[in-house]
Protein backbone atom coordinates (compact mmCIF):
# COMPACT_ATOMS: atom_id res chain seq x y z
CA UNK A 1 0.00 0.00 0.00
CA UNK A 2 1.16 3.99 -0.44
CA UNK A 3 2.74 5.36 2.53
CA UNK A 4 0.27 7.07 4.87
CA UNK A 5 0.45 10.35 6.28
CA UNK A 6 3.53 11.43 8.27
CA UNK A 7 3.99 13.65 11.14
CA UNK A 8 6.17 16.64 9.82
CA UNK A 9 9.20 14.74 12.04
CA UNK A 10 8.82 11.48 10.50
CA UNK A 11 8.37 13.30 7.29
CA UNK A 12 12.03 14.87 8.26
CA UNK A 13 13.37 10.89 8.73
CA UNK A 14 11.71 9.69 5.43
CA UNK A 15 13.01 12.47 3.76
CA UNK A 16 16.41 11.85 5.16
CA UNK A 17 16.46 8.30 4.12
CA UNK A 18 15.57 8.95 0.96
CA UNK A 19 18.68 11.28 0.63
CA UNK A 20 20.98 7.97 1.31
CA UNK A 21 19.51 6.18 -1.25
CA UNK A 22 20.19 8.56 -3.64
CA UNK A 23 23.85 8.31 -2.22
CA UNK A 24 23.88 4.87 -2.53
CA UNK A 25 22.61 5.24 -5.90
CA UNK A 26 25.81 7.39 -6.94
CA UNK A 27 28.12 4.97 -4.87
CA UNK A 28 27.08 1.97 -7.36
CA UNK A 29 27.58 4.12 -10.22
CA UNK A 30 23.60 4.87 -10.88
CA UNK A 31 21.94 8.35 -11.75
CA UNK A 32 19.61 9.30 -9.41
CA UNK A 33 18.04 11.84 -11.73
CA UNK A 34 18.30 10.59 -15.59
CA UNK A 35 18.59 12.60 -18.51
CA UNK A 36 16.56 10.44 -20.71
CA UNK A 37 14.77 7.15 -21.58
CA UNK A 38 13.07 5.82 -24.68
CA UNK A 39 9.45 5.00 -24.43
CA UNK A 40 8.05 2.80 -26.87
CA UNK A 41 4.53 2.07 -25.33
CA UNK A 42 2.44 3.74 -22.96
CA UNK A 43 -0.20 1.67 -20.18
CA UNK A 44 -3.42 2.04 -21.96
CA UNK A 45 -1.98 1.17 -25.29
CA UNK A 46 -0.80 -2.13 -23.72
CA UNK A 47 -3.58 -2.76 -21.50
CA UNK A 48 -5.70 -1.84 -24.93
CA UNK A 49 -3.12 -3.91 -27.39
CA UNK A 50 -3.41 -7.07 -25.24
CA UNK A 51 -6.43 -6.90 -23.21
CA UNK A 52 -7.35 -10.58 -24.07
CA UNK A 53 -3.92 -12.21 -23.52
CA UNK A 54 -4.71 -15.42 -21.49
CA UNK A 55 -3.86 -15.77 -18.07
CA UNK A 56 -0.41 -17.54 -18.36
CA UNK A 57 0.54 -16.17 -21.78
CA UNK A 58 3.32 -14.20 -22.78
CA UNK A 59 3.67 -12.40 -25.72
CA UNK A 60 7.76 -11.90 -26.95
CA UNK A 61 7.96 -8.35 -27.93
CA UNK A 62 9.88 -6.00 -26.34
CA UNK A 63 8.91 -3.05 -24.80
CA UNK A 64 10.13 -0.09 -22.98
CA UNK A 65 7.71 1.90 -20.24
CA UNK A 66 8.27 4.57 -17.59
CA UNK A 67 6.21 6.26 -14.78
CA UNK A 68 6.07 6.50 -11.16
CA UNK A 69 5.78 3.58 -8.96
CA UNK A 70 2.40 3.82 -6.72
CA UNK A 71 2.16 0.30 -5.86
CA UNK A 72 4.98 -1.81 -4.03
CA UNK A 73 4.93 -5.49 -3.10
CA UNK A 74 8.37 -7.51 -2.23
CA UNK A 75 8.19 -10.97 -2.03
CA UNK A 76 11.83 -12.78 -1.42
CA UNK A 77 12.88 -13.14 -4.97
CA UNK A 78 9.44 -11.92 -6.52
CA UNK A 79 8.31 -8.16 -7.23
CA UNK A 80 5.22 -6.87 -8.10
CA UNK A 81 5.04 -2.89 -8.68
CA UNK A 82 2.26 -0.99 -10.02
CA UNK A 83 3.63 1.32 -12.57
CA UNK A 84 1.54 5.11 -13.54
CA UNK A 85 2.37 6.87 -16.56
CA UNK A 86 -0.19 9.49 -17.94
CA UNK A 87 -2.12 7.23 -19.44
CA UNK A 88 -2.62 4.92 -16.70
CA UNK A 89 -1.42 1.82 -14.96
CA UNK A 90 0.11 -1.59 -15.27
CA UNK A 91 1.81 -3.91 -12.70
CA UNK A 92 5.18 -4.92 -13.14
CA UNK A 93 6.32 -8.53 -12.72
CA UNK A 94 9.72 -8.36 -11.36
CA UNK A 95 11.35 -11.32 -11.18
CA UNK A 96 14.76 -12.17 -9.95
CA UNK A 97 16.51 -14.35 -12.40
CA UNK A 98 15.16 -12.64 -15.07
CA UNK A 99 16.65 -8.87 -14.10
CA UNK A 100 19.96 -10.65 -13.56
CA UNK A 101 20.13 -12.34 -16.74
CA UNK A 102 19.14 -9.02 -18.80
CA UNK A 103 21.81 -6.40 -16.50
CA UNK A 104 24.73 -8.74 -16.18
CA UNK A 105 26.67 -6.01 -16.09
CA UNK A 106 25.05 -4.70 -12.62
CA UNK A 107 25.81 -6.00 -9.32
CA UNK A 108 23.29 -7.56 -7.82
CA UNK A 109 20.56 -5.55 -9.70
CA UNK A 110 17.03 -7.35 -7.81
CA UNK A 111 18.71 -6.55 -4.89
CA UNK A 112 19.50 -2.82 -5.88
CA UNK A 113 15.43 -2.68 -7.19
CA UNK A 114 14.26 -3.61 -3.44
CA UNK A 115 16.60 -1.46 -1.98
CA UNK A 116 17.08 1.43 -3.65
CA UNK A 117 13.49 2.17 -4.85
CA UNK A 118 10.14 3.46 -2.70
CA UNK A 119 6.44 4.52 -3.61
CA UNK A 120 6.25 7.68 -5.74
CA UNK A 121 9.83 6.83 -7.56
CA UNK A 122 9.98 7.58 -11.82
CA UNK A 123 11.17 4.34 -12.92
CA UNK A 124 11.75 2.88 -16.62
CA UNK A 125 11.49 -0.65 -17.62
CA UNK A 126 12.50 -3.10 -20.43
CA UNK A 127 10.95 -6.34 -21.06
CA UNK A 128 7.86 -8.17 -22.39
CA UNK A 129 4.70 -8.35 -21.92
CA UNK A 130 3.11 -11.45 -19.84
CA UNK A 131 -1.03 -11.94 -18.09
CA UNK A 132 0.13 -14.02 -14.99
CA UNK A 133 -1.66 -16.92 -13.58
CA UNK A 134 -3.86 -14.54 -11.36
CA UNK A 135 -5.07 -12.63 -14.85
CA UNK A 136 -3.09 -9.72 -14.33
CA UNK A 137 -1.82 -7.87 -17.11
CA UNK A 138 1.78 -7.36 -16.83
CA UNK A 139 5.50 -6.03 -18.07
CA UNK A 140 8.06 -8.46 -17.43
CA UNK A 141 10.69 -6.76 -16.33
CA UNK A 142 14.10 -7.99 -17.96
CA UNK A 143 15.93 -4.40 -17.14
CA UNK A 144 15.16 -1.29 -15.07
CA UNK A 145 16.46 1.88 -14.05
CA UNK A 146 15.64 4.81 -11.40
CA UNK A 147 14.67 7.92 -13.48
CA UNK A 148 13.70 10.07 -10.65
CA UNK A 149 14.17 9.50 -6.83
CA UNK A 150 11.35 11.25 -5.04
CA UNK A 151 12.14 12.32 -1.62
CA UNK A 152 8.92 12.65 -0.07
CA UNK A 153 6.20 9.71 0.43
CA UNK A 154 2.95 9.95 -1.96
CA UNK A 155 0.19 10.75 0.62
CA UNK A 156 -2.60 7.55 0.82
CA UNK A 157 -4.76 7.12 -1.39
CA UNK A 158 -7.77 7.33 0.64
CA UNK A 159 -6.81 9.32 3.48
CA UNK A 160 -3.77 11.33 2.59
CA UNK A 161 -5.05 14.38 0.30
CA UNK A 162 -8.82 15.01 1.01
CA UNK A 163 -8.23 18.22 2.39
CA UNK A 164 -9.70 20.53 -0.91
CA UNK A 165 -7.61 23.32 -0.31
CA UNK A 166 -4.19 21.35 0.19
CA UNK A 167 -5.67 19.40 -3.35
CA UNK A 168 -5.53 22.73 -5.17
CA UNK A 169 -2.49 23.96 -3.41
CA UNK A 170 -0.01 21.13 -3.85
CA UNK A 171 -1.47 20.33 -7.59
CA UNK A 172 1.14 18.38 -8.62
CA UNK A 173 0.25 15.43 -5.35
CA UNK A 174 -3.46 16.20 -6.54
CA UNK A 175 -2.64 14.83 -10.36
CA UNK A 176 -0.57 12.02 -9.12
CA UNK A 177 -2.85 10.56 -6.52
CA UNK A 178 -6.34 11.17 -8.41
CA UNK A 179 -6.50 9.79 -12.05
CA UNK A 180 -10.00 11.83 -12.52
CA UNK A 181 -8.03 15.34 -11.80
CA UNK A 182 -6.16 14.23 -14.85
CA UNK A 183 -8.65 13.58 -16.44
CA UNK A 184 -10.30 17.25 -16.12
CA UNK A 185 -7.55 18.81 -17.40
CA UNK A 186 -7.25 16.51 -20.58
CA UNK A 187 -10.38 17.60 -21.24
CA UNK A 188 -10.46 21.02 -20.36
CA UNK A 189 -7.64 20.94 -23.54
CA UNK A 190 -10.07 19.05 -25.40
CA UNK A 191 -12.52 21.59 -25.24
CA UNK A 192 -10.56 24.86 -26.14
CA UNK A 193 -8.84 22.79 -29.12
CA UNK A 194 -12.86 22.25 -30.14
CA UNK A 195 -13.81 25.89 -29.98
CA UNK A 196 -10.83 26.89 -31.73
CA UNK A 197 -11.53 24.45 -34.20
CA UNK A 198 -14.62 25.50 -34.62
CA UNK A 199 -14.57 28.87 -35.29
CA UNK A 200 -11.76 28.57 -37.68
CA UNK A 201 -13.99 26.78 -39.83
CA UNK A 202 -15.91 29.47 -39.98
CA UNK A 203 -13.05 31.68 -40.84
CA UNK A 204 -12.54 33.45 -37.73
CA UNK A 205 -8.74 34.17 -36.71
CA UNK A 206 -6.96 34.34 -33.73
CA UNK A 207 -4.81 37.17 -32.95
CA UNK A 208 -3.64 38.24 -29.84
CA UNK A 209 -3.92 41.55 -27.63
CA UNK A 210 -2.07 43.13 -24.84
CA UNK A 211 -2.92 42.05 -21.26
CA UNK A 212 -0.77 45.35 -20.19
CA UNK A 213 -3.32 48.17 -20.76
CA UNK A 214 -2.96 51.96 -20.38
CA UNK A 215 -6.94 52.08 -19.87
CA UNK A 216 -9.32 48.91 -18.62
CA UNK A 217 -12.13 48.76 -20.58
CA UNK A 218 -14.40 46.09 -22.31
CA UNK A 219 -16.45 45.17 -18.40
CA UNK A 220 -17.28 46.84 -15.68
CA UNK A 221 -14.37 44.99 -13.17
CA UNK A 222 -11.93 46.04 -10.59
CA UNK A 223 -8.71 45.85 -12.62
CA UNK A 224 -5.02 44.81 -11.22
CA UNK A 225 -2.68 48.03 -11.66
CA UNK A 226 0.50 47.83 -11.87
CA UNK A 227 3.44 50.35 -13.18
CA UNK A 228 6.18 49.91 -15.56
CA UNK A 229 9.26 51.39 -14.57
CA UNK A 230 10.96 52.25 -17.42
CA UNK A 231 8.23 54.17 -19.31
CA UNK A 232 7.08 55.27 -15.58
CA UNK A 233 3.54 54.19 -16.41
CA UNK A 234 0.53 52.63 -14.24
CA UNK A 235 -0.80 49.88 -16.20
CA UNK A 236 -3.73 47.66 -15.64
CA UNK A 237 -4.31 43.95 -16.54
CA UNK A 238 -6.72 43.66 -18.93
CA UNK A 239 -10.09 42.54 -17.64
CA UNK A 240 -11.37 41.95 -21.12
CA UNK A 241 -9.91 41.95 -24.62
CA UNK A 242 -13.32 43.78 -26.56
CA UNK A 243 -12.08 46.66 -27.19
CA UNK A 244 -8.84 45.84 -28.79
CA UNK A 245 -10.15 43.09 -30.83
CA UNK A 246 -13.20 45.55 -32.03
CA UNK A 247 -10.19 48.08 -33.30
CA UNK A 248 -8.80 44.85 -35.39
CA UNK A 249 -12.66 45.28 -36.67
CA UNK A 250 -12.04 48.91 -37.37
CA UNK A 251 -9.19 48.10 -39.13
CA UNK A 252 -10.76 45.49 -41.59
CA UNK A 253 -10.90 42.05 -39.87
CA UNK A 254 -14.29 40.93 -40.08
CA UNK A 255 -13.86 37.45 -37.63
CA UNK A 256 -11.45 37.44 -35.08
CA UNK A 257 -11.50 35.84 -31.49
CA UNK A 258 -8.94 35.59 -28.81
CA UNK A 259 -8.57 32.81 -25.98
CA UNK A 260 -7.01 34.22 -23.17
CA UNK A 261 -6.58 34.78 -19.50
CA UNK A 262 -8.63 38.07 -17.96
CA UNK A 263 -7.80 39.05 -14.29
CA UNK A 264 -10.36 40.86 -12.55
CA UNK A 265 -9.84 42.12 -8.93
CA UNK A 266 -12.18 40.96 -7.17
CA UNK A 267 -13.53 37.78 -4.61
CA UNK A 268 -12.92 34.39 -4.56
CA UNK A 269 -16.14 32.08 -4.92
CA UNK A 270 -16.52 28.80 -6.51
CA UNK A 271 -17.81 30.60 -9.62
CA UNK A 272 -14.86 33.48 -9.71
CA UNK A 273 -11.20 33.54 -9.52
CA UNK A 274 -9.66 36.60 -10.24
CA UNK A 275 -7.43 34.83 -13.02
CA UNK A 276 -9.81 32.62 -15.37
CA UNK A 277 -9.99 32.36 -19.21
CA UNK A 278 -12.27 33.81 -21.42
CA UNK A 279 -13.21 33.55 -25.14
CA UNK A 280 -14.18 36.99 -26.87
CA UNK A 281 -15.05 36.69 -30.29
CA UNK A 282 -16.34 39.52 -33.33
CA UNK A 283 -18.06 38.93 -36.22
CA UNK A 284 -19.18 41.76 -38.81
CA UNK A 285 -22.05 41.97 -40.37
CA UNK A 286 -24.30 39.73 -37.43
CA UNK A 287 -26.41 41.04 -34.68
CA UNK A 288 -26.97 39.66 -31.70
CA UNK A 289 -29.52 37.21 -33.04
CA UNK A 290 -26.52 35.20 -35.52
CA UNK A 291 -24.26 35.11 -32.76
CA UNK A 292 -26.66 33.01 -30.52
CA UNK A 293 -27.06 30.74 -33.00
CA UNK A 294 -23.12 30.76 -33.43
CA UNK A 295 -22.94 30.63 -29.72
CA UNK A 296 -25.53 26.95 -29.01
CA UNK A 297 -24.09 25.37 -32.26
CA UNK A 298 -20.75 26.04 -31.16
CA UNK A 299 -20.76 24.54 -27.69
CA UNK A 300 -23.12 22.12 -28.60
CA UNK A 301 -20.59 20.57 -31.47
CA UNK A 302 -17.63 20.85 -28.75
CA UNK A 303 -20.06 18.85 -26.18
CA UNK A 304 -20.79 16.28 -28.51
CA UNK A 305 -17.05 15.77 -30.00
CA UNK A 306 -15.76 15.90 -26.09
CA UNK A 307 -18.56 13.54 -24.26
CA UNK A 308 -20.61 12.10 -27.46
CA UNK A 309 -23.69 13.07 -25.98
CA UNK A 310 -25.59 16.34 -26.06
CA UNK A 311 -27.13 15.41 -22.41
CA UNK A 312 -24.65 16.59 -19.25
CA UNK A 313 -24.94 15.11 -15.85
CA UNK A 314 -24.12 18.17 -13.26
CA UNK A 315 -24.38 17.72 -10.27
CA UNK A 316 -27.50 14.73 -10.57
CA UNK A 317 -29.32 17.31 -12.49
CA UNK A 318 -29.25 16.61 -16.71
CA UNK A 319 -28.66 19.27 -18.50
CA UNK A 320 -29.60 18.79 -22.43
CA UNK A 321 -27.90 21.09 -24.67
CA UNK A 322 -29.73 20.15 -28.16
CA UNK A 323 -30.24 23.58 -29.82
CA UNK A 324 -32.19 25.80 -30.12
CA UNK A 325 -31.84 26.96 -27.16
CA UNK A 326 -34.84 28.89 -25.42
CA UNK A 327 -35.01 32.31 -25.59
CA UNK A 328 -36.98 34.91 -23.66
CA UNK A 329 -36.62 38.55 -22.70
CA UNK A 330 -35.23 39.91 -19.30
CA UNK A 331 -38.90 41.74 -18.90
CA UNK A 332 -40.81 37.92 -19.81
CA UNK A 333 -39.14 36.02 -17.19
CA UNK A 334 -39.15 38.51 -14.22
CA UNK A 335 -43.02 39.01 -15.51
CA UNK A 336 -43.00 34.83 -15.05
CA UNK A 337 -41.20 34.90 -11.62
CA UNK A 338 -42.87 37.39 -9.91
CA UNK A 339 -45.24 39.14 -11.70
CA UNK A 340 -43.87 42.42 -11.77
CA UNK A 341 -44.50 43.73 -15.28
CA UNK A 342 -41.25 46.36 -15.86
CA UNK A 343 -43.56 47.53 -19.11
CA UNK A 344 -46.21 49.01 -17.18
CA UNK A 345 -43.57 51.32 -14.71
CA UNK A 346 -43.45 54.66 -15.66
CA UNK A 347 -40.85 55.32 -13.11
CA UNK A 348 -38.11 53.75 -10.50
CA UNK A 349 -39.89 54.17 -7.59
CA UNK A 350 -42.91 53.08 -8.61
CA UNK A 351 -41.04 49.99 -9.41
CA UNK A 352 -39.33 50.32 -5.95
CA UNK A 353 -42.74 50.37 -4.20
CA UNK A 354 -43.80 47.13 -6.31
CA UNK A 355 -40.41 45.14 -5.48
CA UNK A 356 -41.20 46.54 -1.55
CA UNK A 357 -44.60 44.03 -2.16
CA UNK A 358 -42.78 41.14 -2.89
CA UNK A 359 -39.91 41.61 -0.49
CA UNK A 360 -37.25 43.27 -2.49
CA UNK A 361 -35.51 45.93 -1.48
CA UNK A 362 -34.46 48.21 -4.53
CA UNK A 363 -34.12 51.71 -2.81
CA UNK A 364 -30.66 52.12 -3.80
CA UNK A 365 -31.50 51.39 -7.52
CA UNK A 366 -31.08 55.27 -9.50
CA UNK A 367 -32.80 53.77 -13.03
CA UNK A 368 -36.07 51.53 -13.73
CA UNK A 369 -33.19 49.60 -15.84
CA UNK A 370 -31.23 49.09 -12.99
CA UNK A 371 -34.11 48.11 -10.70
CA UNK A 372 -35.29 45.43 -13.22
CA UNK A 373 -31.64 43.95 -13.24
CA UNK A 374 -31.72 43.55 -9.63
CA UNK A 375 -35.04 41.55 -9.89
CA UNK A 376 -33.97 39.63 -12.48
CA UNK A 377 -30.51 38.68 -10.57
CA UNK A 378 -32.37 37.98 -6.91
CA UNK A 379 -35.77 36.41 -8.15
CA UNK A 380 -34.65 34.74 -11.89
CA UNK A 381 -31.07 33.58 -12.19
CA UNK A 382 -30.40 30.76 -10.04
CA UNK A 383 -33.48 28.83 -11.72
CA UNK A 384 -32.09 28.92 -15.11
CA UNK A 385 -30.95 25.61 -15.06
CA UNK A 386 -31.39 24.30 -19.18
CA UNK A 387 -29.53 26.42 -21.50
CA UNK A 388 -31.51 29.85 -21.75
CA UNK A 389 -30.43 33.18 -23.82
CA UNK A 390 -32.22 36.16 -21.55
CA UNK A 391 -32.76 39.00 -24.27
CA UNK A 392 -33.14 42.97 -24.31
CA UNK A 393 -31.08 44.24 -21.64
CA UNK A 394 -31.40 47.66 -20.07
CA UNK A 395 -29.06 50.08 -21.75
CA UNK A 396 -27.74 51.60 -18.12
CA UNK A 397 -26.04 48.05 -17.61
CA UNK A 398 -24.67 47.48 -21.20
CA UNK A 399 -22.15 50.27 -22.00
CA UNK A 400 -20.91 48.73 -25.25
CA UNK A 401 -23.90 46.74 -26.76
CA UNK A 402 -26.48 48.75 -29.56
CA UNK A 403 -29.48 50.35 -29.06
CA UNK A 404 -32.33 47.93 -29.55
CA UNK A 405 -34.36 48.63 -33.20
CA UNK A 406 -37.17 48.55 -31.77
CA UNK A 407 -37.31 48.51 -27.61
CA UNK A 408 -36.99 51.93 -26.10
CA UNK A 409 -34.48 51.83 -23.01
CA UNK A 410 -33.10 48.48 -24.10
CA UNK A 411 -30.06 47.00 -26.14
CA UNK A 412 -29.91 44.03 -28.54
CA UNK A 413 -27.98 41.75 -25.95
CA UNK A 414 -28.21 38.37 -24.66
CA UNK A 415 -26.52 36.46 -21.99
CA UNK A 416 -26.65 32.45 -21.82
CA UNK A 417 -27.52 30.70 -18.46
CA UNK A 418 -26.69 27.31 -17.78
CA UNK A 419 -27.25 25.52 -14.23
CA UNK A 420 -28.00 29.21 -12.57
CA UNK A 421 -24.56 30.47 -14.38
CA UNK A 422 -23.79 32.93 -16.75
CA UNK A 423 -21.94 31.23 -19.14
CA UNK A 424 -21.94 33.52 -22.21
CA UNK A 425 -22.73 37.68 -22.74
CA UNK A 426 -23.33 39.04 -26.34
CA UNK A 427 -24.86 41.71 -28.18
CA UNK A 428 -24.82 43.68 -31.59
CA UNK A 429 -21.88 46.20 -30.86
CA UNK A 430 -22.40 50.23 -30.47
CA UNK A 431 -20.61 51.53 -33.68
CA UNK A 432 -21.80 54.99 -33.34
CA UNK A 433 -18.97 56.78 -31.47
CA UNK A 434 -21.00 59.88 -30.71
CA UNK A 435 -23.33 57.96 -28.58
CA UNK A 436 -20.47 55.35 -27.21
CA UNK A 437 -18.66 58.85 -26.02
CA UNK A 438 -21.57 59.55 -24.21
CA UNK A 439 -21.64 56.13 -22.14
CA UNK A 440 -18.53 55.88 -21.57
CA UNK A 441 -18.66 59.53 -19.73
CA UNK A 442 -21.25 57.84 -17.86
CA UNK A 443 -19.05 55.57 -16.80
CA UNK A 444 -16.69 57.74 -16.34
CA UNK A 445 -18.48 59.66 -14.03
CA UNK A 446 -19.66 56.60 -11.73
CA UNK A 447 -15.55 55.92 -10.93
CA UNK A 448 -15.16 59.68 -10.41
CA UNK A 449 -17.62 59.18 -7.75
CA UNK A 450 -16.23 56.39 -6.10
CA UNK A 451 -16.71 53.13 -8.13
CA UNK A 452 -14.61 50.68 -8.19
CA UNK A 453 -15.62 48.75 -11.03
CA UNK A 454 -16.80 51.25 -13.48
CA UNK A 455 -14.11 52.34 -16.06
CA UNK A 456 -12.55 55.66 -17.52
CA UNK A 457 -12.96 56.88 -21.43
CA UNK A 458 -10.99 55.57 -24.04
CA UNK A 459 -10.38 58.24 -25.95
CA UNK A 460 -7.58 56.08 -28.68
CA UNK A 461 -11.14 53.84 -28.99
CA UNK A 462 -13.19 56.28 -29.23
CA UNK A 463 -10.94 57.38 -31.93
CA UNK A 464 -11.10 54.04 -33.84
CA UNK A 465 -14.66 53.79 -34.38
CA UNK A 466 -14.48 57.46 -35.60
CA UNK A 467 -12.82 55.60 -38.42
CA UNK A 468 -15.82 53.54 -38.85
CA UNK A 469 -16.45 50.50 -37.86
CA UNK A 470 -19.29 48.32 -39.87
CA UNK A 471 -22.00 46.46 -37.87
CA UNK A 472 -20.59 43.89 -35.71
CA UNK A 473 -21.68 41.20 -33.25
CA UNK A 474 -19.37 39.92 -30.40
CA UNK A 475 -19.26 36.83 -27.41
CA UNK A 476 -17.65 36.54 -24.66
CA UNK A 477 -17.62 32.94 -23.03
CA UNK A 478 -16.32 31.82 -20.12
CA UNK A 479 -14.29 28.71 -20.24
CA UNK A 480 -13.65 27.72 -16.99
CA UNK A 481 -17.62 27.37 -16.60
CA UNK A 482 -18.28 25.61 -19.69
CA UNK A 483 -15.45 23.20 -18.55
CA UNK A 484 -17.23 23.35 -15.23
CA UNK A 485 -20.17 21.85 -16.81
CA UNK A 486 -18.90 19.26 -19.18
CA UNK A 487 -16.35 17.54 -16.00
CA UNK A 488 -19.18 18.02 -13.73
CA UNK A 489 -17.06 20.13 -11.08
CA UNK A 490 -18.26 22.31 -8.64
CA UNK A 491 -15.84 24.49 -7.98
CA UNK A 492 -14.21 27.06 -10.95
CA UNK A 493 -11.22 25.69 -8.81
CA UNK A 494 -11.55 22.38 -9.92
CA UNK A 495 -10.68 23.35 -13.30
CA UNK A 496 -7.78 25.72 -13.11
CA UNK A 497 -4.82 23.73 -12.39
CA UNK A 498 -3.72 26.50 -10.64
CA UNK A 499 -5.89 28.48 -8.78
CA UNK A 500 -5.11 31.79 -6.73
CA UNK A 501 -5.45 31.19 -2.36
CA UNK A 502 -4.86 32.94 0.34
CA UNK A 503 -1.50 32.85 1.69
CA UNK A 504 -0.63 29.32 3.88
CA UNK A 505 0.79 31.55 6.43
Amino acid sequence: MPDSPQTPSTLAEIRATRLEKVQQILDVGGVPYAYEWRVSHHTQELQSQFGDLAAGEEVDLSVAIAGRILIRRVFGKLAFFTLQDETGVIQLYLDKKAIEAGMPEAENPFQQLKQLTDIGDILGVRGTIKRTEKGELSVYVQQFQILTKSLLPLPDKWHGLTDTEKRYRQRYVDLIVNPEVRQTFRRRAQITAGIRRYLEKLDFLEIETPVLQTEAGGAEARPFITHHNTLDMQLYLRIATELHLKRLVVGGFERVFEMGRIFRNEGISTRHNPEFTSIEAYMAYGDYMAMMELTENLMATVTEEVLGTLEVDYQGTTINLTTPWRRVTMHELVKEETGLDFTKFTSVAEAITAAAAIGLDLEDCPTLGNALNEVFEARCEAKLTQPTFVTDYPVEISPLAKPHRSKTGLVERFELFIVGRETANGFSELTDPIDQRARFELQAAKKAAGDLEAQGVDEDFLTALEYGMPPTVGMGMGIDRFVMLLTNSPSIRDVIAFPLLKSAD
